[in-house]
C-alpha cells in the first residue's frame, strides 16, 4: 500500500509531496518538490529500488526545462545515462541523493541498518537541482539512537541530526526541512 509523506523548507516557501509504494522485490518513490528562496524551482522525480533499497532508476525533471535526467543503477554500483553509457565517476555508488529532498537520505538509513553507535562511510550520486548535475559525494551515516542519525559531509563541514520514523523515512532535518 502506498504512503504518502509531506515536506516543508524550514525557512522558505517550498514544499514537497512523496509517495512511496512497496511492491515484491521493488520500492517506488515518485516526488514533487517545489522549492523556494532566492532561486525557485519545482521538479517532479520517480525513483525504483530493489527490495533493499539499493538504487536501480531515478528520472528527474525540472519545470520549464525540457532535459528529463535518467540514471540507472545495477544495484551493483555500475551506473549509466538513458542511452547507456557508462558513468564510471560513479562507480561503486550504491545510493543516488537528490540535494533537494529530505527522502533521500532515507535510503542509506534502510539499507545500511547500522547498529546504534556506529558509524558508515558511503559515497553517493548527488543530484543538484535545479542544474541536474551529478557527482560522487562522499557522507558518512552515524547512527545515535534508535530514529536519530547524524548526517555528515565528509568533504565539508555540513553535519546535521537527522530524526526518522519507524520506517527510517526523515521527520525532521533541522534548519533545512520538517515533516508535516
Amino acid at each position: 500500500m502506498a504512503k504518502h509523506y509531506r515536506w516543508r523548507e524550514a525557512a522558505g516557501e517550498g514544499v514537497q509531496h512523496l509517495v512511496l509504494d512497496r511492491s515484491p522485490g521493488q520500492i517506488s518513490a515518485e516526488g514533487m518538490i517545489v522549492a523556494g528562496g532566492e532561486a525557485p524551482f519545482a521538479a517532479r522525480f520517480r525513483l525504483l529500488m530493489d527490495s533493499r533499497w539499493r538504487t536501480r532508476r531515478l528520472s528527474v525533471a525540472v519545470l520549464g526545462n525540457p532535459v528529463v535526467m535518467v540514471l540507472l543503477a545495477d544495484g551493483k554500483g555500475g551506473w549509466t545515462d538513458a542511452e547507456g553509457a557508462e558513468l564510471p565517476d560513479l562507480a561503486g555508488v550504491q545510493d543516488v541523493d537528490l540535494g533537494a529532498t529530505p527522502f533521500t537520505n532515507t535510503l542509506p538509513i534502510r539499507r545500511l541498518r547500522t547498529a546504534v553507535g556506529k558509524s558508515v562511510d558511503i559515497d553517493t550520486a548527488y543530484v543538484n537541482l535545479p542544474s541536474m548535475t551529478v557527482s560522487r559525494d562522499a557522507q558518512r551515516y552515524t547512527r545515535l539512537e534508535e530514529r536519530l542519525w547524524r548526517y555528515e559531509s565528509r568533504d565539508g563541514d555540513f553535519t546535521r541530526d537527522i530524526t526518522v520514523d519507524e520506517d527510517g523515512v526523515v521527520v525532521s532535518y533541522p534548519g533545512l526541512f520538517e515533516r508535516v
